[in-house]
C-alpha cells in the first residue's frame, strides 16, 4: 500500500500536523525536524496528494527550470536538468522543465507559464538569468527564483563558479606548455560566459607577459558550426596560432574538425582546448582538454536555495562551486604529445 501521511509522522516521530507543515513549506518548523520529516518522506516514497496539498498550503509544489533553446549547448542543459531532478527527489516538490526562446516575447510567455502552472519557485539559466526585465517581472509577481551563472550582481540567489579564473587556468596551461600565439573563439555576445571566458583569456596572457592581439580572437555562438568557422578564420591567418582555446567544448570540437580537414595533427601541430566538460569532450580524438563546469552541483544548489527562500523570504546567497581542469591529450608542447591529468580548483563558497 502507498505510504500515508500518518506513516510519515510515525516514521519521523512527529505529529501529522508537523508533517503537513513541512510538506507545505511552512516557515515555523525547526530545521532539524524539517530534515527528519523530509528523510522519512524519501525513505517511505511518500507522495502527497497534490489536490489536498494545494488546498492546505495554497502551493503548487512545483519548481520550474526556465532555459533557452536547448539545441545549442544541449549537453549543458541536460546536466542542469539532472541536477534539478536530483534536488527534487528528497523533497515534496516536482520539477517543471520549460524552454523559452529568448527571441520571442519572453515576458508574455513566462507570464502565461506562471498563470498555468503556478510554480512556487523558478530556476533561471542564462540568457534568461541575465534578463533584467524578466527578473523585475518575477519580483512584481512575488515568485521566488534563483539564477545560475548570472552576470547581474544584484540577483538575490545565484549559483555559479569562477568562470574567469577557470578560463585563465586553462590558458595558463597552454602558456606553460610553451605556446605564445593562442587563439580564442569567444561565445555569444551578451552571455556572461562570453565576457568571463574572454576576460580570463586576457588575464592569462597579461600575467604571462604576452600582448593581447585582437586578430587572434574571433566570435562564436557556442555551436559546433561556429567553432568550425572560427577555427578556419584563425588558421587562415598569415601567422596562425599554435593553440586555440574555444569558449565551449562544442566549438572546440569544431576546431578539431578543421584541423583534421587540413591534415594538422592535434596536438603536435595544433593544441586545442574547450570549456564545459560535456560528454563529447571524451568522444573526439584526441580527447579534449577542458574545464569541467559543475552543472549538476549548481542546479542542485539552486533548487535547494530557492526552496529555502520560500521559508526565508529575506534570504540572499551567492554560492560558488569548485570546478576541475581536465588536461587531456589535445594539448601539448609544440612538437610533443601530452599526457592526461585532472586538476581541481580551490574550493570557494
Amino acid at each position: 500500500m502507498p505510504a500515508r501521511i500518518e506513516d510519515v509522522a510515525a516514521h519521523s516521530g512527529v505529529s501529522i500536523k508537523t508533517v503537513s507543515r513541512v510538506i507545505n513549506g511552512h516557515p515555523n518548523v525547526r530545521e532539524k525536524l524539517r530534515v527528519r520529516v523530509e528523510a522519512s518522506i524519501k525513505a517511505l516514497h511518500y507522495v502527497p496528494n497534490p489536490s489536498a496539498r494545494s488546498l492546505a498550503g495554497n502551493r503548487s509544489h512545483l519548481v520550474g527550470l526556465l532555459y533557452d533553446n536547448p539545441l545549442a549547448g544541449s549537453s549543458y542543459i541536460m546536466e542542469l536538468i539532472v541536477g534539478v531532478l536530483q534536488a527534487c527527489e528528497s523533497t515534496a516538490y516536482n520539477p517543471v522543465l520549460h524552454p523559452f526562446d529568448s527571441k520571442d516575447d519572453l515576458i508574455a510567455a513566462v507570464d502565461g507559464f506562471i498563470a498555468q502552472n503556478r510554480p512556487d519557485a523558478l530556476v533561471l539559466v542564462p540568457p534568461h538569468a541575465n534578463n533584467v526585465e524578466l527578473l523585475r517581472r518575477l519580483d512584481q509577481l512575488d515568485v521566488r527564483y534563483a539564477t545560475i551563472s548570472s552576470k547581474l550582481g544584484e540577483t538575490r540567489i545565484d549559483v555559479g563558479f569562477d568562470e574567469r579564473r577557470a578560463a585563465a587556468d586553462i590558458v595558463e596551461h597552454l602558456l606553460a606548455l610553451g605556446h605564445r600565439r593562442i587563439g580564442h573563439i569567444a561565445g555569444l555576445k551578451g552571455h556572461g560566459a562570453h565576457a568571463w571566458r574572454l576576460a580570463g583569456y586576457r588575464d592569462a596572457l597579461r600575467d604571462g607577459g604576452i600582448e593581447y592581439d585582437k586578430a587572434l580572437v574571433t566570435g562564436g555562438d557556442f555551436t559546433f558550426a561556429s567553432g568550425v568557422a572560427g577555427g578556419r578564420q584563425l588558421l587562415d591567418l598569415p601567422d596562425p596560432p599554435t593553440a586555440i582555446f574555444a569558449a565551449n567544448d562544442e566549438m572546440a570540437c569544431g576546431v578539431i574538425r578543421v584541423a583534421h580537414e587540413r591534415k594538422l595533427r592535434v596536438p603536435r601541430e595544433l593544441s586545442v582546448c574547450g570549456f564545459d566538460g560535456i560528454h563529447a569532450s571524451l568522444l573526439v580524438s584526441p580527447e579534449l582538454a577542458t574545464v569541467q563546469q559543475p552543472c549538476r552541483e549548481m542546479a542542485r544548489s539552486a533548487v535547494e536555495l530557492v526552496l529555502r527562500a520560500i521559508r526565508e523570504p529575506s534570504l540572499r546567497k551567492h554560492l560558488r562551486i569548485p570546478y576541475r581542469l581536465h588536461l587531456r591529450e589535445s594539448t601539448a608542447q609544440p612538437g610533443r604529445v601530452a599526457r592526461s591529468r585532472n586538476v581541481s580548483s580551490p574550493k570557494k563558497r
